[in-house]
């Protein structure tokens, strides 16, 4: 499939994505959405930012706008994911559409969610949880739900939902078409699809395990005491809007604040803001009121901002498969993006997962350095740099040098012995700082 014009949508939905400037269908897209049409049910993986959301929303809009009575539901694990899939679903149908929408997620009116509900919407997205609250109490009916889609349904099992999604099953249709987007495929994703899924079509685009070719990521030793200075440094020398993930709410407002007093101008998200001020803080860094966002996980997935060029990862993820995520916030939509971790000796089992996870057929990842470390390096300066997608491939400080290569540019304090040498520039750099 070349572009849209080959398939037989509705002409209010190519107008719609001629606006979009929906162009070429992405691979996940080209192989998703022929299949969808056709009314089968699909099994699909795609790494994140490309297109996945699309791959199922167009279809589903479609089925909508020719089916005067079908409707919709669309499962996310979080209330961010949530609230960009409805987005998206709201430009797919136009502005001049007449089909009836619902947003049922925590932290929203549970009167206005029922008075949504009572305007009997054709499309419903939303959580398990809030989904489950409203089918307890009555306000919600799925019996006429004639397409589901259950998107990252691996988060979704890893976030304790299984109990809701199995209660919700409960209430859908057996004469339904279902779309199942999963990262990874263990046992527990195979048996659930077996339930909810018929004869499913696979489409797997990218490995889970890698991350977006044109992400350039790199690492940094450092020690906790010495982080936020590094992270001072790396802020002074980058260039353009900038996503750093910390592992507590607590460390997200308050690194926030310190980057405020020193005018770097940042805001935080995380878990404990009501979905008014998350909204909020969201809208205000995609307009670019503020530079840096501090963010816990739940911006690991549903974050679609364009503009982010840079994602460090201040603390790292607990779970390996989170890195993948966090760092595909940057490098949407075909952009280039960077990635930093800051690696502190505690952080030596985290960094060999994800490592493994990365490079499964490859030696372990190193143990960071023992003992005293080099002074801080000063670095590059500038954005992203491209074609670099196996993060933490170990190599020796005294490799090859790489004089004139982008990105690649190390000069220690102090005149060591391994001035002037860099990593080749084919892998992601390891940085070493006090």
């Amino acid at each position: 499939m070349e572009n849209f014009n080959e398939l037989k949508l509705p002409p209010a939905l190519l107008a719609s994505l001629e606006r979009l400037q929906y162009n070429k269908p992405t691979p996940i897209q080209a192989q998703a959405i022929p299949l969808a049409l056709e009314g089968k049910d699909i099994l699909g993986s795609a790494q994140t930012g490309t297109g996945k959301t699309a791959a199922f929303g167009i279809p589903l809009v479609a089925r909508i706008m020719s089916n005067p009575r079908g409707n919709a539901l669309v499962l996310t694990p979080t209330r961010e994911l949530a609230v960009q899939v409805i987005d998206i679903l709201h430009k797919l149908l136009g502005a001049n559409n007449s089909v009836r929408t619902a947003l049922l997620i925590g932290g929203e009116s549970m009167p206005a969610q029922k008075a949504k509900l009572q305007a009997r919407p054709r499309i419903i997205v939303g959580t398990p949880g809030r989904i489950n609250d409203h089918l307890e109490r009555g306000s919600l009916m799925l019996n006429e739900v004639d397409f589901l889609v259950l998107d990252e349904t691996d988060r979704m099992l890893d976030m304790g939902f299984a109990p809701q999604l199995e209660k919700i099953a409960k209430f859908l249709t057996q004469t339904r078409q279902t779309l199942m987007f999963s990262a990874t495929f263990p046992a527990n994703i195979l048996q659930l699809a077996g339930k909810y899924l018929r004869n499913p079509e696979r489409v797997s685009i990218g490995a889970s395990n890698t991350a977006i070719v044109k992400i350039k990521q790199d690492i940094r030793y450092t020690t906790e005491g010495e982080k936020y200075n590094i992270l001072l440094s790396e802020i002074k020398e980058r260039e353009g809007s900038i996503l750093i993930f910390v592992k507590t709410k607590f460390n997200a407002d308050r690194l926030a604040d310190k980057l405020n007093m020193l005018n770097f101008g940042a805001d935080a998200i995380h878990g404990n803001l009501q979905q008014k001020k998350r909204e909020r803080v969201i809208q205000a860094f995609r307009d670019k009121k503020h530079r840096i966002l501090v963010a816990t996980d739940i911006a690991s997935r549903g974050l679609d901002i364009s503009h982010i060029k840079h994602v460090i990862n201040y603390d790292m993820p607990q779970c390996p498969e989170d890195y993948i995520h966090r760092i595909g916030r940057t490098a949407r939509a075909g952009a280039e993006g960077s990635a930093l971790c800051l690696i502190s000796p505690e952080d030596n089992s985290k960094w060999k997962a994800i490592h493994r996870l990365m490079n499964p057929n490859e030696a372990p990842a190193p143990r960071h350095p023992s003992g005293d470390v080099a002074a801080p390096s000063r670095n590059r300066k500038g954005g992203a740099g491209g074609g670099r997608n196996r993060p933490f491939k170990a190599r020796s400080e005294g490799g090859s040098s790489s004089a004139g290569k982008p990105f690649v540019r190390r000069e220690n304090a102090g005149g060591s012995a391994n001035a002037g040498r860099s990593q080749s520039s084919q892998r992601p750099r390891q940085k070493q700082a006090s």
